[in-house]
């Protein structure tokens, strides 16, 4: 079906990725959905930094290219707009409608990744990201 492992780690993202909606949910109660995102961030840093050192995947940051750094810290920016603005919509939205929205990445990722990255997803795949979409609109807005 796939190779090299890369849909069991995506398959486990989406589960942890659902879990952390219905989490936050919860957690949002009587919080600031800004102090809400700093705490998880805390708590992202203190686990992954344990998870690099005891599995010896630790090097040192300051080898990397100005390059890597870069789109790292772009990335990093990027996840915490994301993260703020999905917090936000969490803490004033239904999980089960904020979930999906978000989703829409998926889409957005595939004309990201066809405009800067070359890649050419067939007719078929094109078929699917079309169908995310409309799953993404048909539960965003009420009829």
């Amino acid at each position: 079906m796939t190779s090299g492992g890369w849909f069991y780690w995506a398959v486990l993202s989406a589960v942890f990725a659902a879990l952390t909606a219905i989490f936050a949910k919860i957690g949002l109660r009587g919080v600031d959905s800004d102090l809400a995102t700093l705490i998880r961030t805390a708590i992202i840093i203190v686990v992954l930094s344990a998870f690099v050192f005891y599995s010896g995947k630790w090097s040192n940051p300051f080898d990397l290219s100005p390059s890597t750094w870069l789109f790292l810290g772009l990335s990093g920016l990027a996840t915490g707009a994301s993260w703020v603005c999905y917090f936000r919509a969490l803490k004033i939205g239904e999980a089960s409608k904020v979930a999906p929205v978000d989703k829409l990445s998926i889409v957005l990722v595939a004309v990201f990744a066809f405009a800067f990255l070359g890649e050419r997803p067939s007719l078929r795949e094109w078929s699917g990201i079309a169908m995310v979409a409309g799953g993404v609109l048909l539960l965003a807005f009420k009829r």
